[in-house]
């Protein structure tokens, strides 16, 4: 049984493997290093394009793709019929909940604001607002969600919770319009579906509160950039993003000059260990496999 993996690295992550596995390294780019169809289980590059997912027409004889990203959305509408995806559900959960909590903090606290002030070496202190005390929707309680809630919870914000459909404690979306007047901050944290794409359009951002904050750790295109623009340009509404529709965004985009825009350029998971934690559940992945047993975190629905 043949395994293509994309990182040398992952070789010693995966753990004791049947005799009859054999791994090859085949990061996207270049020649195959063998014959891609005979190739059964494949892992693909981390937040791989869509380009990298060409060599499926050459892997005649597919049986498994495990994602190293929670995001499924490139691979679900291209992947053949009898091929199994699989997510990488629950890997990155820490490290985006992470990126989530300290976008929402440095962008409460004004800690873009008076990074600007020093590289003007402008000493101006100048009052901000707080997590504390505040009111945050959540929207998209999976994993990563109910980790961010649970740490806002803890700094004293008061969180509701959104998921596509109801469940104790979680609102569905369709509450979502009568929500959004009452949230000081709105996180985004949901998979990236047909469902989804374009959801916070003008309309949405209107329903949310003067002053109110956007975060976005999700995917790019739930958001309408432009519609976001607007509003952050007028002062009415700020916003976080580690994800921009189009990404990369343009060195000439309005957005970055923003005063009331946060951006990073979707690091959320790309921090030390990554690669540790990417390949965490592949090793076992591979060993259900071999063993004819189902395999965990199966796409379904485009997540």
């Amino acid at each position: 049984m043949k395994v293509w993996i994309a990182h040398d690295e992952g070789r010693d992550l995966l753990g004791a493997l049947p005799e009859e596995v054999g791994v090859e390294v085949y990061g996207g780019r270049g020649d195959y290093p063998s014959d891609p169809a005979t190739v059964e289980f494949w892992v693909p590059p981390f937040l791989a394009k869509s380009k990298v997912t060409t060599p499926l027409n050459d892997m005649t004889g597919l049986k498994a793709i495990q994602l190293l990203s929670a995001g499924a959305e490139v691979w679900a509408p291209v992947v053949p019929e009898g091929v199994v995806l699989c997510d990488a559900r629950g890997v990155h959960t820490g490290v985006t909940a992470e990126w989530a909590v300290g976008a929402i903090l440095a962008s409460m606290r004004g800690f873009d604001h008076f990074a600007r002030q020093q590289e003007r070496h402008e000493w101006k202190v100048e009052w901000t607002t707080t997590v504390c005390d505040k009111r945050v929707l959540v929207v998209g309680a999976g994993d990563i969600g109910e980790r961010t809630a649970g740490v806002l919870t803890a700094l004293g914000a008061e969180v509701t919770k959104v998921a596509r459909r109801a469940r104790p404690g979680v609102h569905p979306v369709a509450d979502l319009e009568a929500l959004l007047p009452g949230a000081d901050v709105v996180v985004l944290l949901l998979p990236l579906t047909e469902a989804t794409r374009g959801m916070v359009d003008a309309k949405f951002l209107a329903r949310m509160r003067d002053g109110a904050l956007l975060v976005n750790a999700a995917r790019g295109p739930i958001v309408d950039t432009d519609a976001l623009v607007a509003e952050v340009a007028s002062g009415r509404l700020r916003c976080a993003v580690d994800v921009v529709d189009p990404e990369p965004l343009p060195a000439g985009h309005p957005l970055w000059d923003l005063e009331g825009a946060l951006v990073t350029p979707h690091v959320g998971a790309s921090v030390d260990g990554m690669i540790d934690r990417a390949y965490a559940p592949v090793g076992p992945q591979i060993r259900r496999f071999a063993a004819g047993e189902p395999l965990e975190n199966v796409v379904a629905d485009g997540y």
